[in-house]
């Protein structure tokens, strides 16, 4: 990923405008960190196979294996992806400064949208699941349900918005930039767009292989304005929006305002598709379509998560975030065709 851009002019170092701090340790330490967090992310992969044996060996009901196949992508992902951009960090390589620096910042977004979440989710699933015990077995003392909520509180408010906080603070200082183009004087392919539109791109291009391994995790089954699509039909569904996604990431990084258009109707019609298929079917059906094991259907019927209406408002809190973000970097497509 070194190459440099064709016909790109190398960009001149020797008289920068305003002095800087040399952070070529903080990008070593840093860079090493990042290695470190792609080997825990690695670590998953192994243990979700691990899980579903001991499942299956205890006679319970694991998860189907082609069910687990999208979180052991994300996790292997992530762990080649992070430990490729601790190295360009360590090299002060330009381009791993700035995807470092759209991974911290998804990062932290995620993060504080799963902290919002759990606080209007987690009382209620923990309520669930203390009313659910067996008759004549005692339920969740009040203050251990309180101590349960603080400590998850405490591990994802340090995984979800502290280490990420403290990566974006590190990668966007202008030193730390400086640093990089200085040590790294070549434009890149990270530098073709603003950074907030790269991230958009990238963030569709990730999408593209989920939807692409849906028909094996999930035998193809999507909402569709009111049913679920399964088997052949909704293999060729997955198959447009992995087409439609992968376009829209290629035109948006060339700053063409048709691929804005594109995933603005898109979303707009996904969004719409999920509200009338999920406010007259349940996504536990959804979940049986998928082969998921009763037992496991059971469990979440009982928790009380995502039954009812509640997927509903769930889709639309995830969609929100990605329409708006959409429209802010609508500004960086003007003059654009």
């Amino acid at each position: 990923m070194d190459e440099p851009i064709p016909g790109a002019a190398p960009v001149e170092s020797t008289s920068l405008p305003v002095p800087y701090k040399d952070r070529s340790t903080g990008l070593i330490v840093f860079g090493i960190l990042t290695i470190m967090l792609g080997c825990l992310a690695g670590l998953f992969v192994p243990l979700m196979l691990i899980g579903q044996a001991a499942a299956a060996k205890a006679g319970g009901a694991p998860t189907p294996l082609s069910a687990l196949l999208p979180a052991m992508l994300l996790y292997a992902s992530l762990a080649v992806a992070l430990v490729w951009l601790g190295i360009g960090s360590i090299l002060a390589r330009r381009w791993a400064r700035a995807l470092l620096l759209i991974f911290s910042w998804s990062w932290l977004g995620l993060g504080l949208i799963v902290l919002v979440f759990m606080a209007f989710l987690l009382p209620k699933i923990l309520a669930n699941f203390s009313n659910a015990g067996a008759p004549g077995n005692r339920s969740i003392p009040p203050a251990a349900m309180v101590g349960m909520m603080v400590g998850m509180f405490l591990v994802f408010g340090v995984l979800f918005v502290i280490l990420p906080a403290v990566w974006t603070f590190f990668y966007r200082s202008r030193h730390v930039k400086a640093t990089c183009e200085t040590r790294d004087p070549v434009i890149r392919w990270t530098d073709a767009c603003p950074l907030p539109v790269l991230g958009f791109c990238l963030w569709l291009m990730f999408s593209v292989p989920m939807m692409l391994i849906m028909p094996l995790a999930g035998h193809g089954v999507m909402p569709f304005f009111g049913m679920f699509l399964t088997g052949m039909p909704g293999t060729l569904f997955c198959l447009a929006v992995a087409a439609i996604w992968g376009y829209a990431a290629w035109s948006l990084y060339k700053l063409e305002r048709r691929g804005w258009w594109l995933m603005l109707i898109a979303l707009c019609v996904f969004m719409l598709s999920s509200f009338l298929t999920f406010a007259q079917h349940d996504v536990l059906e959804m979940y049986q379509l998928m082969g998921y094991p009763q037992a496991q259907i059971d469990q979440l019927q009982k928790s009380g998560f995502l039954v009812g209406n509640s997927m509903t408002w769930l889709m639309a809190c995830s969609v929100l975030p990605f329409l708006g973000y959409l429209l802010f970097i609508g500004k960086f497509l003007r003059g654009k065709s």
